[in-house]
């Protein structure tokens, strides 16, 4: 009686949950390994040191500079009040206005990730960081077929940029070609998140419970994305630590995940997955995303520069195309290709290999050809 009474425990569903195979400490290091090699590889490319890409570099440093004043224009303007303030009232004696201005910029900075925020709305009004990753894929190739040449060409993968440039391009997240439709999509997305993160942010001041608050955050956000195990581990540490660190932490996470789905918008622009497809092909990629995206997420820290490395790491995400997912097929051929990615197959070999033998990986490779079928007319910089 007393064994029909106990609560019955499915093992497999446990094991599941404390699996973390997807988000293991090897394949976060490839993937800060990655960061590396993808924007020393993009910064070979000619291609980028063209007069367009000069011009667009120069923006880019512009755009920084007016990112970090939008920024500092709210700082700045609450500066302004308490001076004023300071004329009425003596406030030499008190520390409350310098507590508000750091409070205010940790926010900006750390909670709304208004920077991030800045650099990828970009993406919605040029198209230049898609052609960046296109003409960075292209240079992928042809690298590839330099290295090899001297080898069977029976035994070399097939080519990306070929294919892949004859595909339509839509939003690959609302699957529409409208600008604005994505952009108002983009800014809902951002929204729903600042509004989440103001509100756990919030929440952690409540007296008694407050303490609480962010350590469980950050158990359900981990839980979901690397285990039980893990996730405990972090709900133990999260009690114990400044709620300042708790917050950064947390929010690089979701940073680093939000950068890695813009910057491979194009890439899925062009290749069509269903919702379910796209959530379990980056799942099963999760711990070398993560490991990719927080190292760009760190450099795009660096004040004005930030936007000309979100540029390189756009380039370097065409690298990183070709190491976890198989070279597109023709688009009359794509018929099940997306269905057909979202295990990551060859992930086990891709991350034993030695860091300067990343080239040599491929499956059952595809009849092969040096010569690019669609070359790009002369004089054409880009692809738009």
């Amino acid at each position: 009686m007393a064994a029909a009474g106990r609560p019955h425990i499915d093992k497999e569903k446990l094991k599941k949950q404390f699996d973390i195979t997807h988000f293991d400490i090897n394949a976060v290091l490839r993937g800060v390994q990655l960061t590396l090699v993808g924007a020393h590889r993009a910064l070979q490319n000619p291609d980028i040191f063209t007069s367009q890409h000069y011009r667009q570099a120069a923006i880019a440093v512009g755009a920084g500079i007016a990112i970090r004043l939008a920024i500092a224009v709210p700082i700045l303007g609450i500066r302004v009040l308490i001076w004023i303030l300071s004329l009425i009232f003596r406030l030499d004696a008190v520390s409350w206005d310098d507590t508000i201005i750091s409070g205010l910029t940790f926010i900006e900075e750390h909670v709304l990730q208004v920077p991030l925020f800045l650099m990828t709305l970009m993406r919605y009004v040029t198209p230049t960081l898609d052609a960046m990753f296109m003409d960075s894929l292209r240079w992928v190739d042809i690298t590839y077929v330099q290295k090899h040449k001297g080898e069977n060409p029976e035994n070399l993968r097939n080519m990306y940029y070929p294919n892949l440039r004859q595909y339509s391009k839509k939003d690959g997240s609302t699957g529409t070609t409208s600008t604005a439709e994505a952009v108002s999509m983009f800014l809902l997305r951002f929204g729903r998140r600042a509004a989440i993160s103001l509100a756990v942010f919030g929440a952690s001041y409540l007296p008694i419970v407050g303490r609480l608050v962010l350590p469980a955050a950050s158990f359900y956000t981990f839980s979901k994305s690397v285990g039980l195990g893990p996730a405990s581990v972090i709900f133990g540490t999260g009690i114990f630590l400044p709620r300042r660190y708790l917050v950064i932490f947390l929010q690089s996470y979701f940073a680093s995940r939000s950068l890695m789905r813009e910057l491979l918008e194009p890439y899925f622009a062009r290749v069509r997955f269903t919702k379910q497809e796209k959530k379990k092909w980056f799942h099963n990629r999760e711990g070398l995303l993560f490991g990719f995206g927080i190292g760009f997420y760190v450099l795009l820290r660096v004040p004005l520069l930030g936007v000309l490395i979100y540029g390189i790491a756009e380039a370097s995400t065409a690298y990183l195309i070709t190491k976890i997912t198989d070279p597109p097929p023709p688009p009359s051929q794509s018929q099940g290709f997306a269905a057909s990615q979202q295990e990551w197959r060859n992930k086990h070999e891709f991350l034993n290999l030695p860091l300067a033998h990343l080239d040599t990986l491929h499956d059952k490779p595809p009849p092969y050809t040096p010569v690019d079928p669609h070359p790009r007319p002369a004089g054409q910089a880009s692809e738009q």
